[in-house]
């Protein structure tokens, strides 16, 4: 800027002067040398205030030059884009973020029409946005996105205001892409977390501070029942989830944000919304986030109802083992004293039938104590072999014809003289129409079942009454054992048909027994169909009642009473017998037995020897086979036997005495079976039939 010059003094005097002279001659007025001078003196002064305030306004004027450079700089260089457009959106003025945010030089838009820039599908957002401004003459904002681009959307933030002369208006515009970006990513994720969620299998809740549910995964409302509908606030889940039990207190969820880390809401009995009953572990984290201004929480739930079950299950198994463990650790000290006492009866009263002195009288005391000891251990053996069949899965049913009431009227006459010597009475109650007595079952078990209730019932009595009988009920029979004995709680009641539990009970009597007759009864009737249950009270007596299906034979048929047969036909008939057994004990017991009807016994240890001396001597009327034999067993002895002698009576006998023994020797050729230890009358029996069938 170039200075202006001051004007010389001389040449205001002389002006002055000059006009005083001028004023004198106009006015005619004469005016004294003093005047004039004083005169010149204001005018001197006042040039001297001219000379300052034109110094004045020439440093204004500097400080606007300068002012406006540095609002040009700021202009052009902001952070943001600034526009000055038209009313009809031509850019009239613009800096050079504005420009860089466009994308194009600054001097190719100036004259361009903004909107040209704004992509189509904001078009329409900016041209009311524009018409806006200058409408209502307030700040207007929108956002919009740019055409510059056509992979990446560049966004804008657009604040416009009208300027003063209503002809054009100001416009700011800041670049928000990448906070757009970020919500775009951000949303992204909330939606990615909100599917997450709702199509989560886990129980998920998302509340807020005060209560409000916003979302539910699939998992709670599978396992509950219950929608977002159902419960829109925490008060209405536990209302309906817990009922009475719980309820939310707020403090609660304050201590989640104090905190800030996940807390254990113990485990709750949730309520489904189909009445059914799960047990929930929940766990409750705050998000860290804010939700239309409400903090925002994360609630965690997980069904434990299998998980308590099985700690249940596994509480009670415990429970059972070491209850079995106890039950059992009873009953082998019982078996220790049970076979010890028996076993002292034998060898005891064994050892005293040596002595020289001993009177007749006495052997025949003591061969009775020996005889009944070796009766009561063998009824324990057979007990432990019963139940290890029945739990083996070994025992199978024989069904047959069975004659009811003979077997009842057996039973009765069976026990009669040990009751009548108790000083008891055994009565036979109830029997069944002649023509509904004869049905198809399994005889053998049927007679058991009814052999150990009488058999309790004389152990738990001392005096009374024992009843015995069967009445037909429907599609049942009905069979009942009633005594007068010492009854049995009500707390027992249930137990007295498990496992060894006559080694459990704790009283000052004792009774001889294994504890497994009931169990080995209650086995027999479910195999057979039925069940079995009882009545008791203490000191009074107890009832036992059991079922088995009425299933008559489709003809009659002339039962034959084998052990009435013609014992003398035997006697009579002189039988030419093999023994084939390994054990000189048994062979000679088998000879002793059958001295009677014999008239030529032959004996072979081995199974090959006992096939030799049978095709040496096709006349053999009887073989008693042991189905273990060395070199050749019973079975595939019989087996060669049959195929040169089809008539030749083979009874197997074994001590093994397995569920399938009878059913396989019958199946290789054997026409009967028996167990040890051999019971004399019932071996006898058995030749009986035989021979007395074929005799006749």
């Amino acid at each position: 800027m170039e200075k202006k010059s001051k004007p010389e003094k001389s040449s205001i005097r002389d002006a002055a002067e000059k006009m005083h002279k001028n004023t004198i001659a106009k006015e005619d007025v004469i005016i004294s040398h003093s005047d004039s001078l004083k005169l010149i003196h204001e005018l001197e002064v006042h040039q001297i205030e001219l000379e300052l305030q034109n110094e004045e306004l020439h440093n204004v004027q500097i400080q606007k030059e300068l002012i406006h450079e540095k609002y040009v700089e700021l202009y052009d260089f902001a952070p943001s884009g600034f526009f000055s457009l038209s009313n009809d959106g031509i850019i009239e003025k613009l800096n050079l973020n504005g420009a860089k945010e466009l994308g194009k030089d600054r001097h190719y838009l100036i004259g361009k029409n903004f909107k040209l820039f704004v992509s189509e599908d904001s078009r329409s957002n900016f041209i009311s946005f524009l018409e806006n401004v200058f409408t209502n003459g307030k700040k207007e904002t929108c956002e919009i996105t740019l055409c510059n681009d056509e992979v990446n959307r560049n966004y804008l933030f657009l604040s416009g205001k009208m300027a003063n002369n209503s002809e054009h208006c100001h416009i700011t515009a800041t670049d928000i892409t990448k906070r757009k970006q970020a919500e775009d990513e951000l949303q992204i994720s909330e939606e990615r977390m909100r599917l997450a969620i709702a199509n989560s299998p886990v129980p998920i809740m998302i509340h807020d501070e005060d209560n409000n549910v916003l979302q539910l995964s699939d998992g709670w409302t599978q396992f509950s029942g219950y929608t977002i509908k159902d419960i829109p606030t925490l008060e209405d889940w536990t209302e309906l989830a817990y009922g009475a039990r719980s309820g939310i207190e707020k403090k609660y969820i304050d201590d989640l944000f104090e905190i800030n880390k996940t807390k254990h809401n113990g485990e709750w009995l949730v309520q489904a919304k189909d009445g059914s009953q799960r047990i929930w572990e929940f766990q409750t984290t705050p998000l860290g986030r804010v939700y239309k201004g409400k903090r925002v929480l994360h609630s965690l739930a997980f069904d434990i109802t299998d998980r308590k079950h099985n700690e249940q299950e596994l509480v009670r198994a415990k429970e059972k083992a070491e209850e079995h463990d106890r039950l059992k650790s009873a009953f082998l000290a019982n078996m220790s004293h049970e076979i010890r006492t028996p076993m002292n009866g034998i060898l005891g009263f064994a050892s005293l039938l040596k002595e020289p002195k001993l009177s007749g009288n006495d052997k025949q005391r003591f061969i009775g104590i020996i005889e009944k000891s070796g009766i009561r251990m063998l009824n324990i053996i057979n007990d432990l072999i019963d139940i290890s069949k029945v739990e083996s899965g070994q025992m199978k049913t024989s069904i047959s014809e069975t004659n009811i009431n003979n077997q009842i009227e057996y039973i009765h006459a069976f026990f009669f003289q040990e009751v009548e010597a108790k000083g008891m009475h055994i009565i036979l109650d109830k029997l069944l129409a002649p023509d509904q007595a004869t049905i198809t079952t399994d005889r053998e078990k049927l007679f058991a079942i009814l052999t150990n209730l009488v058999k309790n019932a004389i152990k738990y009595s001392d005096d009374g009454v024992i009843k015995i009988g069967c009445e037909k009920k429907e599609r049942f029979l009905e069979f009942y054992v009633k005594d007068t004995g010492i009854g049995i709680s009500p707390n027992r009641q249930t137990a007295v048909f498990d496992r060894f539990v006559q080694a459990d009970i704790e009283d000052a009597r004792a009774f001889q027994g294994a504890g497994l007759g009931l169990t080995i009864s209650k086995a027999y009737v479910e195999m057979l169909g039925g069940s079995i249950w009882l009545t008791s009270m203490l000191g009074k007596g107890s009832e036992f009642y059991f079922t088995i299906p009425f299933r008559p034979v489709s003809s009659e048929e002339e039962n034959i009473n084998v052990t009435n047969g013609n014992q003398d036909s035997i006697g009579k008939k002189k039988l030419k017998i093999l023994i084939a057994e390994d054990d000189e004990v048994s062979s000679m017991f088998l000879s002793l037995v059958m001295e009677d009807f014999s008239c030529e016994t032959i004996h072979a240890v081995t199974g090959t020897e006992a096939v030799s001396i049978s095709r040496q001597n096709p006349d053999i009327d009887l073989i008693m086979m042991d189905i273990k034999l060395p070199l050749l067993s019973g079975y595939d002895a019989a087996t060669q036997i049959r195929q040169f002698n089809t008539d030749v009576i083979i009874i197997a006998q074994t001590a093994y005495g397995l569920v399938n023994d009878k059913d396989k020797a019958l199946e290789v050729g054997c026409d009967d079976y028996i167990s040890k230890p051999i019971d004399r009358s019932r071996l006898e029996t058995m030749i009986q039939k035989h021979f007395w069938s074929k005799a006749n």
